[in-house]
């Protein structure tokens, strides 16, 4: 498995704009290696068409074949460890692609996001007290938030090895979603 990677091809970007694969790519990274009916059963879909999309994100390098299990299993896993793209690409077609992923991952991560506000009391008191959002306004330069972007990520990185490796895992520990959008709230001169 290699670190993250880079998307400027549009074709690539568009084989991951698709809810399902979406979808199979976050049971990859939680549960681990899958076949294609048991991620079909953790992420509500059919075997063959969990089996046809784990094909194409893999044709597209998203994920391979993880050995082989009994009979016809066949167990697939991540290729990559994170992905990041943009949508400032000198392609137009990239960037079209680029944009449509943008907005399916946000609409993903919002609905996420309220799932779990509105489950939220289900969950220990210990985790309700250490789950919440938080909103800054900040004045910064671009150099400024990019430097903030970094801080946080490197925070962030001390974490990610236990992604890979599930051994790493603390006992109580859950799989954490940490979003982070920065974003001005005016036009410059304004």
């Amino acid at each position: 498995m290699t670190e993250s990677r880079e998307l400027t091809d549009p074709r690539t970007i568009r084989a991951i704009t698709h809810p399902i694969r979406l979808a199979l790519l976050d049971a990859l990274a939680l549960e681990g290696p899958l076949t294609a009916t048991r991620a079909g059963e953790l992420i509500g879909e059919p075997p063959n068409s969990c089996s046809f999309h784990l094909r194409q994100l893999a044709k597209y390098g998203f994920v391979e074949e993880a050995g082989s299990g009994p009979g016809r299993n066949r167990p697939w896993r991540l290729s990559n460890f994170g992905m990041h793209f943009g949508d400032l690409q000198d392609d137009p077609e990239a960037k079209l692609a680029a944009s449509g992923l943008s907005r399916m991952l946000r609409e993903l991560y919002f609905s996420r996001l309220q799932a779990f506000y509105d489950s939220r009391s289900d969950y220990p008191e210990e985790w309700q007290a250490v789950t919440r959002g938080r909103e800054f306004i900040l004045y910064v330069t671009p150099d400024e938030l990019r430097a903030v972007n970094a801080e946080i990520t490197a925070i962030a990185d001390r974490y990610r090895d236990r992604l890979k490796e599930p051994a790493l895992r603390p006992a109580d520990s859950l799989p954490l979603e940490m979003l982070l959008f920065s974003y001005p709230v005016r036009l410059p001169g304004q």
